[in-house]
């Protein structure tokens, strides 16, 4: 069921919120739940949280990529989107980038310009998301 996180964020921790008109720039490293209802420039990176979620409200802005275990947008994100469990992209997301995924739910109206690509499971052991096993980061915005 689409929504089904943007209940009661109690199980997954404290909530950190961008609120509109709020601009935020350079990186973001987080556990919990982030949600954006600014604009964020700079990526964003879920640490030490296998239950952190982030959510791109209607009306937030990240460019820059975004990387956690479950990622709900349904604004824009101007970057590739990594998911290391579930995604969901409701009516109104706008991704110009890929998405990875291992889990994806995309509800009609989402846009993704970019490549929807299955993860096949988890990072490697000891590898954080959005890195490869070199330490290079797989995203590039070219």
């Amino acid at each position: 069921m689409m929504w089904k996180g943007f209940g009661s964020s109690g199980e997954h921790g404290e909530t950190t919120l961008i609120a509109p008109g709020a601009v935020i720039d350079g990186t973001i490293t987080f556990a919990g739940v982030l949600e954006i209802e600014g604009r964020v420039n700079g990526n964003i990176f879920a640490v030490g949280d296998e239950q952190a979620v982030v959510r791109v409200l209607q009306g937030g802005h990240v460019h820059g990529n975004v990387s956690a275990p479950l990622i709900v947008v349904n604004g824009t994100v101007t970057g590739n989107v990594h998911s290391t469990d579930h995604a969901e992209l409701a009516p109104r997301a706008v991704i110009n980038g890929d998405v990875r995924y291992n889990l994806l739910e995309m509800s009609k109206g989402a846009q993704v310009n970019g490549r929807l690509l299955f993860n096949g499971g988890l990072p490697e052991p000891g590898t954080a998301a959005g890195e490869s096993a070199d330490g290079e980061s797989e995203f590039s915005n070219s």
